[in-house]
């Protein structure tokens, strides 16, 4: 049975890997299409490789901060308790994705796997809530964090070509927007693949075939390529939000928004905070918008997507505690 439950975990993990990529596609490319800079095609290809290539360049060579920070959460996790977050966490990114919306897979899953943990336990002694409070702390504070810095790189921006001529200006930074592109999807691959490789480590542990959390390396290539894959079905009913709901983008506010995004998921990465690269971009896309003006539409969109921020924790982890409940009662029976 533990055989079958392994093999499932890693299952859902790589679905789970899968959705994020599609899910999260647009953060990389939604602004680069929007204002031209690259097809469709060319967008979500360059996305793919380098969600790829950031997942497995960041573990291998700078280590799994990011894994080892979510297998934090709970004290003793199952297989179980792996499988029913990991599945909470899909069945929130499909409903989000189907209505168009950018929510966080990285809520979502932290959200799943809590719900899970709690009904395991029952009751809230699962949880490490000291950890958990930290990982809720970086997912509040990085939105925010990507306005302010996406902002006033703008008025930078501003300020410094407020002589030049508009045509040979947009040119160049349609130029420096396959630069950002790449940037923030390398990023999002760093940072994004680990919680299906600490899922996917989780459940070696608890079933006796790791010592201790360490990442393999066929783990971190296996859900390297799962989220790269993912990340080419792409999401266009994301693009749609973020590339043109929000703001109408130019060709320096995109690079701005996506430039500042990269630096802000970056660095949560090296501190080993798992981050939402959705909500980060879309705080960077109204940060770089608000120097100028964002349409009414804008900011309406800005509060359904506060909405479902707030809400993807609790109604994921809602979610988690359901499932664990019904795999714990066919295992029983």
């Amino acid at each position: 049975m533990s055989g079958a439950l392994l093999v499932a975990a890693f299952v859902v993990a790589v679905i789970f890997d899968f959705t994020n990529g599609f899910h999260d596609t647009a953060n990389a490319i939604a602004t680069s299409i929007s204002t031209r800079a690259l097809s469709p095609r060319q967008a979500v290809l360059l996305s793919a490789v380098l969600n790829l290539v950031g997942a497995l360049v960041t573990v291998v060579f700078f280590g799994s901060a990011v894994s080892n920070t979510i297998a934090t959460l709970l004290h003793q996790p199952t297989l179980l308790s792996v499988i029913a977050g990991l599945l909470g966490a899909i069945a929130w990114n499909l409903a989000t994705w189907y209505l168009g919306l950018p929510s966080s897979s990285t809520h979502a899953f932290v959200g799943g796997l809590v719900g899970a943990g709690v009904a395991q336990a029952g009751g809230l002694d699962a949880v490490a809530w000291a950890d958990l409070g930290k990982v809720v702390i970086g997912l509040v504070v990085s939105p925010p964090l990507g306005f302010v810095v996406a902002g006033t790189f703008m008025v930078g921006i501003y300020w410094a070509f407020r002589r030049g001529r508009p045509g040979p200006l947009n040119r160049a930074f349609r130029r420096l927007q396959v630069l950002s592109a790449a940037f923030v999807s390398y990023s999002h691959g760093a940072n994004d693949a680990q919680k299906s490789m600490a899922a996917m480590t989780m459940a070696l542990v608890a079933t006796g075939h790791l010592p201790r959390f360490m990442v393999p390396l066929w783990v971190v290539v296996l859900a390297s390529a799962a989220i790269g894959f993912g990340t080419y079905a792409g999401g266009w009913r994301i693009i749609r939000t973020l590339g043109w709901r929000i703001y109408k983008l130019e060709p320096a506010t995109g690079m701005g928004a996506q430039l500042m995004g990269a630096i802000v998921i970056q660095a949560a990465t090296t501190l080993g905070i798992p981050v939402s690269t959705t909500h980060v971009l879309a705080g960077t896309v109204i940060g770089a918008g608000a120097p100028r003006r964002l349409t009414a539409e804008g900011w309406g969109v800005g509060a359904t997507m506060l909405t479902a921020w707030i809400l993807t924790i609790p109604g994921s982890a809602v979610i988690g505690w359901i499932v664990f409940a019904i795999l714990h009662t066919a295992r029983l029976g």
